[in-house]
């Protein structure tokens, strides 16, 4: 057993003795002493309080150290990017959003992305050798093997961009991509579902999109795309043209820039999405009534999605989702009405309660599962030993 095992059983941020420890993993005290003695040389554990003392001296706790390291997070959306830093665990430190249009292309961006981080460092008093990763999320599909943007619509210049080496020039970090979509599923579960296994988080805004959390890991499948619901072909939805070229897709009819163009048709002053909402949230019947169908079209997938997954929880997050009760409940409606009834015996359907702050949370809980993973915990071990 490695130190990174004997570290995982501290991750829950739940303090232990040693003798606790050897129970826990049949281990030798002098075994684990060692091992722990490689978790306090890398800053990954420290001494926590006092054990409670049987006779004699107490017993020394020991913890995971979320400040040992930082990580950057950096969300970037369409026309607008967030970047936070983190402790180890998962803890905002400072956070910064600005107006940043993602087709400016990766130059412009990733200049602001390394600015950023180094303003945030220099404001937290963090030397650039404590930061150990840095976890980006990007508004298209993304090759998650190599951190690649693969020909995404709204990203022109970012196909096949390397975007890892071009973030190294400046950070000799590992630099962790994925979509959007996955890295809010991972900012939902670690602020407020970190309980749940199971769960998919829907974001419906420009595009339609999903996260897949099963089994406690994120799922995405063979090339990356696992959770593309928006290009599902739905009834309604007839011989309407797509965005990618299709006809009758979901993202077609239901998200954000569908609902309000079917209000323009109506005589209904709405630029998008964002419109669409303040008019719900104004009372307008046309456009809760648009958005209440987008939500039944939208359930027509899910029920399949809840059908195929059985999550325990769905979560409604993106622009549109801030039509509240409007939207969930033409979703659920086709949801528990179609889905098998064991399916949804104990299903949630809810809104996000990250909300926009949670693919920010989600990228640097990215790069902290990286950070602590066994096979990056057992290459710190041996950069140590051979320093």
């Amino acid at each position: 057993m490695r130190p990174s095992d004997v570290f995982d059983l501290l991750r829950d941020g739940q303090p232990r003795t040693r003798a606790q420890l050897a129970e826990l993993t049949g281990l030798a005290r002098s075994t684990i002493a060692a091992r722990i003695d490689v978790l306090l040389r890398l800053g990954l554990v420290a001494p926590y309080g006092g054990g409670i003392s049987t006779g004699g001296r107490p017993p020394s706790l020991l913890a995971l150290n979320p400040g040992a390291w930082v990580v950057a997070g950096i969300d970037l959306g369409a026309t607008h990017a967030t970047a936070a830093l983190a402790d180890l665990a998962g803890t905002i430190l400072a956070e910064r959003r600005a107006d940043l249009d993602i087709a400016a292309g990766p130059e412009v961006v990733l200049t602001w992305v390394e600015g950023v981080v180094d303003d945030l460092l220099t404001e937290q008093r963090r030397p650039v050798s404590e930061l150990a990763a840095i976890g980006m999320g990007l508004p298209g599909p993304v090759e998650h093997s190599t951190g690649r943007a693969i020909n995404p619509p709204i990203m022109p210049g970012w196909h096949r961009y390397d975007v890892p080496a071009h973030v190294q020039r400046a950070f000799d970090v590992p630099v962790l991509i994925d979509n959007d979509v996955n890295i809010m599923a991972l900012g939902e579960r670690h602020a407020h579902l970190s309980d749940v296994d199971d769960l998919v988080l829907i974001k419906v805004a420009t595009g339609i999109g999903a996260g897949i959390v099963s089994g406690a890991e994120l799922q995405r499948g063979a090339q990356g795309t696992a959770g593309d619901l928006g290009h599902v072909r739905v009834g309604r939805a007839g011989d309407t043209v797509c965005r990618c070229g299709n006809v009758g897709c979901l993202e077609a009819i239901a998200a954000g820039p569908a609902i309000a163009a079917e209000l323009r048709e109506q005589g209904i002053d709405v630029a998008d999405g964002h419109g669409v909402v303040e008019l719900v949230r104004a009372g307008d019947p046309a456009a809760i009534a648009a958005v209440r169908q987008a939500g039944r079209d939208l359930g027509e997938v899910v029920a399949t999605l809840v059908n195929l997954i059985n999550p325990s929880v769905v979560v409604i997050g993106g622009a549109l989702a801030e039509a509240g009760e409007s939207l969930l409940a033409g979703i659920r409606e086709v949801v528990y009405s179609r889905s098998l009834p064991l399916a949804t015996e104990h299903l949630r359907i809810v809104t996000s309660r990250a909300g926009e702050r949670a693919g920010v949370i989600g990228a640097a809980a990215l790069a902290i599962e990286h950070v602590l993973s066994p096979a990056a915990i057992d290459a710190a071990e041996r950069r140590l030993v051979s320093a």
